[in-house]
């Protein structure tokens, strides 16, 4: 079946939207637009192009002729082969040099499928990052483990990677985005075994591999994962934080309002909470310039959901304070955003600041989404806020 266009699928989206909407949503950039921006990216390291070489998303680009998602898959999965095979010939020489290559494959993979697996060719690509993280998930150390529970009917699987040389290691349980995936999430996460500190990389409901309806309630997927961790001896589940970051950041909150007594603290990094799920933002947000593309394509797939109508009938439901959680006792809350964050209002960081607990805020008054600027990367954040906070929540 052929593919719809990048442009033709938000215009296919948004067909049964009145004409006050469609006016309030930006166009989708042509290709030409889209191959200056992902490259000017790539070249100072910006999401969501932060791990990819500006030598290799040249070359993907140069043979990218169309907006087609598939076309897209098709010119940067090459990339990807390539890291692929040289890891597979570096195996009998040098582990840690394969295992930098079969990263690498992943990242290209992961791109390929950006932002959402909605064609066959994305869908294989993201098929090609889980053989790759597996390629390189046995030949690290420590190594990871695969953790597997059931939840609704469905397997659950994430990541657990434990600190060398800590019988039971606290651990953070850490929560994707709407267009990350715990295959990457992994690899960076790894700045927690320095501190002594085990670390879950899930999925959020709705992506990657976990297929759960986005509904209220679907929160409980994570406290399964805390119940299988408290069945273990190797790590100390009486000390457990869980980070979200963007989407990832609206499961954290919820958790941290309904799993408070098991938790040591949560991040909250620029998760949705309330106005985010208003018509009204969406109408604002959706096709800026902030992300790449795709926006109302990975926005409406994880409601399951095909028309604008539809989407933004939707999103309501999932209002935290429309549940009346707000002026409740939370767990330890940290709340990062940036005052420029055209993705997640920043209002939604002052309604949990503003109500119940007492909370933690890091802010970046220049910040975009996530808190990031072109001159204040997500690594950075995480290194000198997330991970400081997280180790001392964790103390003994």
């Amino acid at each position: 079946m052929k593919t719809l266009s990048l442009n033709c699928m938000l215009a296919a989206s948004l067909v049964l939207s009145s004409v006050q909407v469609h006016a309030q949503i930006a166009p989708a950039r042509t290709l030409e637009q889209l191959k200056l921006e992902t490259q000017e990216r790539a070249n100072r390291g910006a999401y969501p192009l932060a791990e990819l070489d500006p030598e290799g998303a040249r070359e993907a680009l140069s043979h990218l002729n169309s907006l087609d998602h598939d076309d897209w898959a098709k010119a940067w999965t090459p990339v990807g082969d390539q890291h692929m095979q040289a890891g597979k010939a570096l195996e009998g020489k040098d582990k840690a040099k394969a295992a930098r290559e079969y990263e690498k494959a992943l990242q290209y993979y992961l791109f390929a499928r950006f932002p959402v697996e909605d064609t066959p060719m994305s869908e294989k690509a993201y098929a090609l990052a889980r053989q790759a993280f597996k390629q390189y998930a046995r030949l690290v150390d420590p190594p990871f483990e695969s953790l597997s529970f059931q939840f609704q009917g469905q397997t659950i699987t994430g990541y657990l990677r434990k600190p060398k040389g800590v019988a039971k290691p606290p651990i953070v349980i850490t929560v994707g985005g709407l267009d990350s995936r715990k295959e990457s999430n992994a690899i960076r996460e790894g700045e927690y075994l320095k501190h002594g500190v085990a670390f879950l990389s899930m999925d959020m409901p709705g992506t990657g591999e976990s297929k759960i309806k986005i509904e209220p309630g679907a929160e409980k997927v994570f406290s399964v994962a805390i119940d299988e961790l408290k069945k273990r001896t190797d790590v100390d589940a009486s000390r457990i934080v869980v980070f979200g970051g963007s989407w990832g950041g609206h499961w954290s909150a919820r958790v941290g309002f309904t799993e408070k007594d098991r938790l040591k603290g949560v991040v909250v990094q620029a998760g949705p909470v309330h106005e985010y799920f208003q018509p009204e933002w969406q109408k604002k947000a959706l096709g800026n310039t902030e992300y790449l593309f795709g926006l109302f394509q990975a926005r409406a797939a994880i409601y399951g959901v095909k028309t604008l109508d539809d989407f933004l009938a939707y999103g309501p439901k999932m209002s935290i304070k429309d549940e009346h959680w707000l002026e409740q006792a939370s767990a330890p809350m940290l709340l990062i955003n940036g005052a420029k964050d055209s993705q997640v209002p920043i209002e939604d960081l002052y309604l949990l600041m503003r109500t119940g607990s007492p909370k933690e805020v890091w802010f970046n008054p220049e910040g975009g989404h996530m808190g990031r600027s072109k001159t204040l990367k997500d690594e950075e954040i995480m290194k000198t806020v997330v991970v400081p906070w997280v180790v001392r929540k964790l103390k003994p």
